[in-house]
């Protein structure tokens, strides 16, 4: 789980809106979008591992998720979350 102390001041990189911690119910529909191909990354590549954790912009547009309790904050690397 990504520190406070670092939420506290991490921005999208993009439209340097707050994150937040993803809840539970957003990354098991996350989970299971990623299981039947159909989420992909900002870029358009398939997103093809499930995520454990993740960061999700306040307007809750994107995600961007956390690998190794490191939050990968590359616009490239973000999730889309529209139909999630």
């Amino acid at each position: 789980m990504v520190a406070q102390e670092l939420l506290d001041i991490l921005v999208c990189p993009e439209t340097k809106q707050p994150v937040r911690q993803a809840d539970e119910a957003l990354l098991a529909r996350l989970n299971a979008a990623i299981a039947q191909g159909k989420a992909e990354s900002q870029d358009g590549r398939p997103v093809t591992q499930p995520v454990r954790e993740g960061l999700v912009r306040e307007d809750g547009l994107l995600l961007y998720p956390v690998r190794d309790d490191i939050p990968i904050m590359l616009i490239d690397e973000a999730i889309p979350l529209k139909g999630i």
